[in-house]
């Protein structure tokens, strides 16, 4: 029987205000909303929302100390700045396009230009408060889910000027959530990094550079081995940062205004580009780009008014002028490098040429490789495709794809069975793929599994070919579903970084147990559930899931639903990946052994 229709008429047509409408479209405003496991969910953008205001209090040359506190699920900031007029402080945090930043002569390089930050903050807090002082007066206001419930001045003659802002991000919109300790360090280190001088006070902890972000890519190296010291040169809009290791592809840290862009832009495009530049005059050659650049590690921070991103979280810059003054300066900056530092440069132009040597051997072996797929099929094997993996009209990954990573063709089949057609495909491993640590490049292209599945990704020629904006590995929950988990991130780890670094790798979480009885069926993703479930469920009966393919289709179409869990795949610097893969992947058989047997002897106790 058909569904009638219901009329399209003028009561159909709904107007939401400001308020209304963050709520009920908060991704706009601040992306995923999440529960706090990943560093980009929603409650890290709303605390940077609100240290970047603080920030730009330093930038402008007023305070040199931002002190911050966590109060349970409660975070406060506070700083030393100008404070926030007193007569417009609500309209401040409280009106959409109201604020200091569209004047030029108050702030000149900001990220929060759109006057939204700070009042999405307010809208999804269950309770906002903000604080400023002036000359001696105060002004405070409190609001709870973005509506004013309280509002005083007075006189505070000890007061330091500048503002305070407390927020506790609101579980109707977010549901359970916690606060990673670590994920807020490191964006309070990175903006240390980037405000060399600036001292970040937060749970007994201060946060200090002076070294810019020089110390930012020796701190994300650690122990990691550069073939030379890390340049860094800093003008007063352009700051930037490299070296080379043994490592394979490029890795960026990129900057607009204090903004982390982890999708980097057209400042990090003209970046590369005067490096390239740079070496080609100096060396009096015309080096491929990806010579030049294979093993580098650089970051760049620059500053500009009115910086234009590609989305409301600003994770990549559009802005196209910044190409004609950012080339020649970087050029012009490393060349004058070359120059002064001469063995340093014979260091870098040997590391090119060494490039150039295995570019040129591997050709003839990716060469043969295409060939061997071009003759097996036309399709790439074990690729269960999505319709909608890449938007050929934007040429860009569609934020909402996915592509599971299992193994063999029974678990694959169930996922084939319960996916979404439109946004998610399914790549099944025949067994163990190689352990690629310790291998060189050439082991992706003769071996046809991997070979494969660096198709099936698309980043033969790196990540910006990506065909799916989350690579997600479906083992199952035994001992052997472990080793394939690992083999699988070694091989990325080794020769694709940045899809971890840029967190595009992430675990799937299926339930190990299910508890029934008649009325009520639960799904338990460890023991603890299972028990709590055991107690609360009457005459249960209890299932345990090993293998992905004993779940029929039908069930496990719910746990890659909407309520998908996933653990994203995170790395404190790439200093720590190879002294991981070292441990985990390498030859030291005893070591590992003692470790597995003394950690599992303190499990027991």
């Amino acid at each position: 029987m058909a569904r009638a229709r219901k009329a399209y008429d003028e009561a159909s047509i709904k107007t939401l205000d400001a308020l209304e409408h963050i709520r009920l479209r908060s991704g706009m405003y601040i992306g995923r909303l999440g529960d706090g496991s990943h560093p980009q969910d929603g409650i890290y953008v709303m605390l940077k929302e609100v240290v970047d205001n603080a920030i730009d209090e330093f930038i402008m040359g007023a305070g040199k100390r931002i002190e911050l506190r966590r109060d349970g699920e409660t975070l406060e900031v506070r700083d030393y700045g100008r404070g926030i007029p007193l007569g417009k402080l609500v309209d401040c945090v409280s009106r959409i396009n109201t604020g200091g930043k569209y004047s030029d002569d108050v702030f000149q390089f900001s990220v929060g230009l759109n006057g939204v930050g700070t009042k999405a903050v307010n809208a999804l807090s269950s309770r906002f408060e903000v604080q400023s002082w002036r000359d001696g007066r105060f002004r405070r206001a409190a609001f709870e889910r973005g509506r004013l419930v309280d509002d005083a001045t007075g006189k505070e003659a000890q007061g330091r000027d500048g503002t305070r802002l407390r927020f506790t991000p609101d579980p109707e919109i977010f549901g359970h959530y916690e606060w990673n300790e670590e994920f807020v360090a490191q964006r309070l280190r990175y903006y240390a990094f980037l405000n060399a001088g600036l001292t970040l006070d937060y749970a007994g902890t201060k946060y200090h550079s002076s070294g810019g972000i020089g110390d930012l890519l020796a701190h994300e190296m650690g122990s990691e081995e550069s073939l030379y010291p890390i340049v860094h040169q800093s003008q007063e809009r352009l700051e930037f940062a490299f070296t080379h290791t043994h490592a394979y592809g490029e890795t960026y840290w990129s900057f607009v205004n204090g903004q982390h862009t982890h999708d980097g832009g057209t400042h990090q495009s003209a970046f590369r580009e005067g490096l390239l530049k740079a070496v080609n005059e100096f060396a009096g050659k015309n080096f491929a780009g990806e010579d030049v650049r294979d093993g580098l590690l650089g970051a760049i921070a620059i500053k500009l008014q009115d910086p234009v991103f590609e989305a409301q979280t600003k994770t990549k810059l559009g802005s196209i002028e910044v190409r004609t003054w950012i080339v020649p300066a970087v050029k012009d900056r490393i060349v004058r490098w070359l120059h002064e530092h001469k063995d340093d440069a014979e260091r870098l132009l040997e590391k090119v040429r060494q490039n150039e040597r295995v570019r040129k051997e591997l050709s003839a072996i990716k060469k043969d490789a295409r060939e061997r797929a071009r003759k097996v099929a036309i399709r790439i094997p074990k690729l269960t495709d999505c319709r909608m993996h890449y938007d050929d009209a934007r040429a860009r990954r569609r934020d909402d794809t996915t592509i599971f990573l299992t193994e063999g063709d029974s678990a694959g089949g169930v996922m084939v069975q319960s996916r979404d057609v439109e946004t998610q495909a399914v790549f099944s491993l025949r067994g163990k793929p190689l352990n690629c640590h310790g291998l060189k490049r050439d082991a992706i292209y003769k071996n046809e599994e991997l070979y494969n599945l660096m198709r099936a990704l698309g980043v033969e020629d790196g990540i910006d070919g990506l065909r799916y904006a989350r690579v997600v590995i479906a083992t199952d929950a035994d001992v052997d579903g472990m080793h394939i988990r690992n083999l699988l991130l070694t091989y990325f780890l080794r020769y694709f970084e940045d899809l971890v670094l840029k967190g595009h790798v992430y675990i799937l979480e299926t339930p190990l147990f299910r508890v029934r009885n008649r009325k009520e069926t639960r799904y338990c993703y460890s023991e603890a559930e299972r028990d709590r479930a055991m107690a609360d469920l009457r005459g249960h009966e209890i299932t345990r899931f090993k293998g992905l393919g004993e779940i029929s289709p039908k069930e496990f179409g719910q746990f890659i639903g909407s309520d998908i869990r996933m653990a994203p795949v995170a790395v404190n610097g790439i200093g720590e990946i190879g002294r991981c893969l070292d441990f985990f992947m390498g030859k030291n058989t005893p070591e590992r052994k003692s470790f597995i047997v003394d950690n599992l002897a303190t499990e027991v106790l």
